[in-house]
């Protein structure tokens, strides 16, 4: 069987409905309406821990037999910062600090790496506004990159 897909020459826009981290896809609402597009977790040019329902995108639609498709998603940006620049969250798992081991007191807790934090930084700014721009989140993280490296709460 022939498959023909159509390309989009423009970007689109739109949000992440739902996505399957297991399974490894998920469905994107174009802003200018329609059915939703089927999104596969290779499609995703940023760090696929941060795909979730509410997330702006941008992407390319696809038009094949098998129904719309994105492609060459991308986390929507809202100022000239390198696009490059916000691809650079890490996919490691991140620790987690037990609340018994904050509360003894007993200097117990979790170093996290360099992408470990970074990606803790990452989805704390997207969480917190869709008014920062990826500029801001950049710099944001710049300087808590710096302090965390200051005060050794990163490792190895």
């Amino acid at each position: 069987m022939n498959t023909v897909v159509t390309v989009a020459e423009t970007w689109e826009t739109g949000r992440i409905v739902r996505f399957d981290h297991e399974r490894g896809y998920g469905f994107i609402a174009p802003e200018s309406g329609g059915e939703d597009l089927f999104v596969h977790t290779n499609d995703l040019l940023f760090e696929k821990a941060l795909a979730r329902p509410g997330i702006e995108v941008r992407f390319r639609a696809e038009d094949s037999d098998r129904g719309g498709k994105a492609t060459d998603v991308e986390l929507r940006v809202r100022d000239a910062a390198p696009r490059e620049a916000i691809r650079m969250a890490p996919a490691a798992p991140v620790a987690a600090v037990s609340p018994a081991a904050v509360s003894a007191g007993d200097g117990a807790s979790d170093i996290l790496t360099e992408p470990e934090f970074l990606a803790e930084v990452t989805e704390v700014l997207l969480n917190s506004s869709s008014e920062l721009r990826a500029g801001q989140m950049l710099e944001i993280r710049t300087r808590l990159l710096r302090l965390a490296d200051e005060h050794g709460w990163i490792g190895d």
